[in-house]
C-alpha cells in the first residue's frame, strides 16, 4: 500500500502544479510542471527546516523512495517512447534515413569523445580535476538527445518539417548506442576486471541494439496482425499495453535495449496495425495514447524538478556546470556539423541555419539524470560532481533551450533565406552586367 500511497502523492501533485501552470504560469506544460517543482524545492531547502519542518522530511523521504533510474529507464521510458513512435509517420522517417542512422550512431560517438575531452582538459583550469574515464562516463551519458524532451519541446516549436523529422528520428534511436557505450565505459571505471576487446564490446551492442530491434518488429508484427482481426479499440488497447508492459519484461529478461523494442514496435504498430483499424478505433488508440503520454510526460518532468531536493551542493558546481553547458553545445555542434559535410555531404545539403537548429534543439533531459544515477555510490565524490553537473546541463537544455528553440530556428532559417535571396539578387545583378558588356 506504500507504492500506491506514494504515486497518490505524486498524481495529485501533478495535477495540482499543471493547474497552477496553466491558470498562472503559462508556460509549456511538462516545462511549467518542472518549473513549479524546482521551486517548492528550493522553499523546502530554505524553509522547510523552520516552518514546515514535518512536511519537508515527508517528501525527501517519498521521493528517497523512489528509484528514478528503474522509474525511469525501466517503465515510463518505455510508455513515452511507444506514445512518441505510435503518431509518426514511417515515411517521414525513411526520407532521412541515412541522416538518422548517422546522427543516431557515429555522431553520438564523436560528441560523447568530444565532450569528455574538452572537459578533461578544461575542468582543472578552474581547480576541479576529473580523472579521464570520468569525463568519457559524462560525456556517453550526456551526448544522446532526449526523445522525450525532444518530441515535447518540437510539438510546440514551430520548426520545418524536415529538421523536426531528422531530430526527432535521432532522438527516438541514440538511446540504444549510448546506453551500451555508458554500460562499456561505467565497466571501465568500476571493474577493474572488465576487458573492453572489440568482440566483447560488438557483441554487447549487437546484443543490446540488434536484439532491441528484432524484439520490435516481432511484437510491433504480432500486435498489427492481432488487431487487422480483431477490429475493436478495446482490444487495440489491451494490446498496446500488453506490448509495452510484457515487451519490457522480455526485453529486462533476454538483456536487449527495451527502448529501442518500444520505438520499432511503436512505428510498427502506428503505420500498420492502427492503419487497419476502422477511424473510431484509431481516434480512441489515437487520444488513449496522447493521454498516457501527457501524464507519463507530467509525472517525469516533477520528478526531475523534485529531483534537486535529492542532490546535495549544488550551488557549488555552477561554475563547472556553465563549463559543462558550454562543452555539450561544442560537443553537439561539432557532432552534428562534422558528419554533415563527410558523410551526409553526396546525399543532403544543410545551410548553416538549419544545422544551428539541429543543435540547439537536440535537448537533454530524464535519461542523462537516470544514467548518472545508475553509477555505484561507493565512487564517492566523482558520482556526486557528475550527478550536479548533468542536472545543471539538463535543467539548461530543457528551460533555455527549450522555451527558445522555436525562435533560433526562425532566425537561423531567415538569415539562411535572406543570404539566398542576397546571392541570388547579386548572382542577377551579375548577368545583368555580363549582357550589357556583350552588346
Amino acid at each position: 500500500m506504500e507504492l500506491y500511497y506514494a504515486f497518490s502523492v505524486i498524481i495529485v501533485l501533478a495535477a495540482l502544479f499543471s493547474y497552477v501552470n496553466v491558470r498562472y504560469v503559462k508556460l509549456p506544460m511538462t516545462i511549467g510542471i518542472m518549473v513549479i517543482a524546482m521551486m517548492v524545492s528550493v522553499g523546502v531547502r530554505l524553509f522547510g527546516g523552520e516552518i514546515f519542518s514535518g512536511l519537508a522530511h515527508r517528501l525527501e523521504s517519498l521521493l528517497q523512495g523512489f528509484d528514478f533510474t528503474e522509474i525511469l529507464m525501466g517503465a515510463m521510458l518505455n510508455f513515452l517512447l511507444f506514445a512518441g513512435a505510435l503518431h509518426i509517420n514511417i515515411n517521414d522517417l525513411k526520407s532521412h534515413r541515412l541522416p538518422i542512422f548517422t546522427y543516431a550512431t557515429v555522431s553520438v560517438v564523436l560528441s560523447a569523445f568530444f565532450i569528455s575531452a574538452l572537459l578533461y582538459y578544461i575542468a582543472p583550469l578552474i581547480g576541479i580535476k576529473i580523472p579521464y574515464l570520468y569525463c568519457l562516463l559524462f560525456g556517453t551519458l550526456i551526448s544522446p538527445t532526449d526523445p522525450i524532451v525532444v518530441l515535447g519541446v518540437l510539438k510546440q516549436a514551430n520548426v520545418p518539417k524536415r529538421i523536426e523529422n531528422k531530430i526527432t528520428g535521432e532522438s527516438l534511436f541514440n538511446d540504444g548506442v549510448a546506453v551500451v557505450m555508458f554500460a562499456v565505459v561505467l565497466k571501465l571505471a568500476t571493474d577493474h576486471t572488465f576487458d573492453p576487446s572489440f568482440n566483447g564490446v560488438t557483441k554487447l551492442f549487437l546484443l543490446e541494439a540488434g536484439g532491441g530491434v528484432f524484439l520490435g518488429v516481432l511484437l510491433g508484427w504480432v500486435t498489427s496482425e492481432m488487431m487487422k482481426k480483431a477490429d475493436d479499440y478495446h482490444v487495440s488497447v489491451l494490446l498496446t499495453l500488453a506490448v509495452v508492459m510484457g515487451g519490457f519484461l522480455i526485453a529486462k529478461t533476454s538483456h536487449v535495449s527495451s527502448p529501442l523494442a518500444m520505438v520499432i514496435a511503436g512505428l510498427f504498430v502506428g503505420n500498420v496495425g492502427k492503419k487497419a483499424n476502422s477511424a473510431e478505433n484509431k481516434d480512441y488508440l489515437e487520444k488513449f495514447w496522447a493521454i498516457v503520454d501527457e501524464i507519463m510526460n507530467a509525472i517525469l518532468f516533477l520528478f526531475i524538478g523534485f529531483e534537486m531536493l535529492l542532490i546535495d551542493n549544488l550551488d557549488k558546481q555552477f561554475l563547472l556546470g556553465g563549463i559543462a553547458i558550454a562543452v555539450c553545445l561544442l560537443g553537439r555542434a561539432l557532432a552534428i556539423y562534422i558528419p554533415a559535410q563527410t558523410i551526409l555531404r553526396k546525399v543532403s545539403s544543410y545551410s548553416r541555419g538549419s544545422l544551428i537548429t539541429m543543435v540547439w534543439g537536440g535537448g537533454r533531459g530524464g535519461v542523462s539524470i537516470a544514467l548518472v544515477l545508475s553509477i555505484p555510490q561507493d565512487q564517492g565524490a566523482m558520482k556526486e560532481t557528475l550527478l550536479q553537473i548533468t542536472y545543471i546541463v539538463v535543467l539548461f537544455s530543457i528551460l533555455v533551450q527549450g522555451l527558445t528553440v522555436g525562435k533560433v530556428a526562425k532566425d537561423a532559417l531567415h538569415r539562411d533565406e535572406v543570404m539566398i535571396r542576397l546571392k541570388r539578387i547579386k548572382a542577377a545583378h551579375q548577368r545583368k552586367l555580363n549582357t550589357q558588356n556583350d552588346l
